[in-house]
């Protein structure tokens, strides 16, 4: 159980075909639509990691839509971690 209002912070790899395919665009929408604030960014090994801070909630239904992506991705998982450190204020494609 969480508090209401809480800020938590998350962080995410996702793996599959989510590169050149409008994923970050795709996430920054997503994620800017669920008043989350954070960042992603392409990965060297052909991944997308993305870092997001909101209520618990919300970064638990923002994790389970990237987990479908957008329509010309095909996401084969998403690995959460614990993320921290100094997010900006709205949500940005590094």
């Amino acid at each position: 159980m969480s508090d209401s209002g809480s800020e938590c912070q998350r962080g995410f790899r996702v793996r599959g075909r989510v590169q050149g395919v409008y994923f970050r665009w795709w996430t920054r929408r997503r994620a800017s639509n669920l008043g989350l604030r954070g960042t992603v960014q392409n990965r060297p090994d052909g991944t997308v990691e993305v870092h997001a801070a909101g209520e618990i909630e919300t970064l638990e239904a923002f994790a389970a839509e990237l987990e479908v992506g957008p329509p010309s991705a095909r996401v084969e998982g998403v690995d959460g971690f614990e993320s921290d450190g100094s997010l900006p204020i709205d949500f940005e494609i590094i």
